[in-house]
């Protein structure tokens, strides 16, 4: 193997998006790294299959390595768009950081969220939009706690 071929393959795209079609709707299914430089990979297939009517997207968020808060307005944004169009869009598999950043942001509540793919397809077919509260996705898929301040300790009271 000569350098020109070690360079060349780590210059790919370090965020690629597969889509297939299921009963309810279309499976994206990016892979790698979303963020500020890669988030143009995933806005232009979402466009695309934002442009069926009443489309119901699940973005498999399983092999996505990472997250950050451009990778998230995009869900936000495309979320919005297929909801316009009388659809939805649901998150399947969201890893650590896109739960931690969901968590963060206080946008968890904005989306369906499945463990895994095929519990998306199991599931019901509520309203666009809509939510399985009552279903959390457990502690583990949960960032811990912040520990309170402690409270403050009165001059008055001493």
């Amino acid at each position: 193997m000569h350098m020109d071929d070690i360079v060349q393959q780590s210059t790919g795209p370090a965020l690629t998006a597969t889509v297939r079609p299921w009963a309810r709707g279309v499976v994206i299914a990016p892979m790698g790294e979303l963020d500020h430089d890669t988030a143009g990979i995933l806005a232009a297939v979402l466009e695309e299959v934002l442009e069926v009517p009443e489309p119901w997207l699940l973005v498999d968020c399983g092999r996505l390595a990472f997250c950050d808060s451009t990778g998230l307005s995009l869900l936000l944004r495309a979320r919005l768009a297929a909801e316009r169009a009388g659809g939805r869009l649901d998150l399947a598999a969201p890893g650590p950081t896109l739960r931690w950043l969901l968590s963060l942001t206080g946008t968890t509540e904005l989306f369906s969220i499945h463990r895994t793919p095929a519990d998306a397809r199991s599931a019901g077919t509520p309203g666009p939009g809509a939510r399985r509260r009552d279903e959390p996705l457990g502690p583990s898929d949960h960032p811990a706690p912040v520990r309170p301040a402690q409270p403050a300790v009165d001059a008055a009271a001493r």
